[in-house]
């Protein structure tokens, strides 16, 4: 296993930078299930400490931290609601930073994502609660989850900030904070992605929630846009 200099990241708790020998610097997470990889990241160790490097262009989360989103609503114990989590490339990098003391309930629609999810998740880490339910549908697995710090959602669905703020009114703590990764191209390819954020964040304004930042993913993902938000105050 390649030996590495990590660091951690000061902005970000459980988010480290990893030094190669060439120089080179690679945003990773301290690996919960070690000598085990998930989406053929490379494995490398600090001493005894075994990190995963973290690939901005296959994960939004990692995107929005090289594009310096203001905060990262996750530390070790965190509970966290993962809509979208296809096979777990993200929600590894989440399973990492929460520990065994968190939780991420990973919510997908599609069978073989969710059979690839636990295979290569689910087995390896403790943490991880997978369901098999609709996003659109908080109601089926409300029994599932209990109250959470975060929600992150990252679906290909239309009516994106709609699908948030429902689970947020079943699920989110009072203190609880939102990611959200609209995919302008799945809302309506039609429209301008800048046009498609100012809409589906609207509709989280209208449903009283906080716009905390809205940051842009280019050049790791195009007409994409990563927005953080807070429940407003009440009505």
């Amino acid at each position: 296993m390649l030996r590495v200099n990590a660091r951690k990241d000061d902005r970000y708790e459980g988010v480290f930078w990893v030094t190669l020998e060439d120089g080179s610097k690679r945003l990773a997470t301290k690996n919960l299930a070690p000598h085990v990889s998930v989406y053929g990241e490379a494995l490398v160790s600090d001493g005894d400490n075994e990190y995963r490097t973290w690939d901005a262009y296959r994960s939004k989360l990692a995107a929005a931290i090289l594009r310096n989103i203001s905060a990262l609503p996750l530390k070790n114990g965190s509970i966290v609601l993962y809509l979208g989590s296809a096979s777990g490339t993200t929600a590894s990098h989440v399973s990492d930073i929460v520990g065994t003391d968190g939780r991420v309930y990973c919510v997908e629609f599609a069978q073989r994502s969710m059979r690839e999810l636990i295979d290569v998740l689910c087995k390896h880490r403790p943490n991880v609660y997978p369901i098999l339910s609709d996003a659109r549908m908080p109601e089926k697995y409300k029994a599932l989850v209990s109250p959470v710090d975060l929600i992150y959602c990252d679906i290909a669905q239309q009516q994106q900030g709609k699908i948030l703020a429902d689970n947020a009114d079943v699920f989110l703590k009072p203190e609880g904070l939102l990611l959200i990764a609209i995919k302008s191209r799945s809302v309506d390819v039609t429209m301008e992605p800048s046009d498609v954020f100012k809409q589906e964040i609207r509709v989280l304004e209208q449903r009283n929630f906080e716009i905390l930042q809205t940051v842009r993913l280019e050049p790791y993902e195009q007409d994409h846009a990563m927005v953080l938000a807070k429940r407003g105050k009440k009505l």
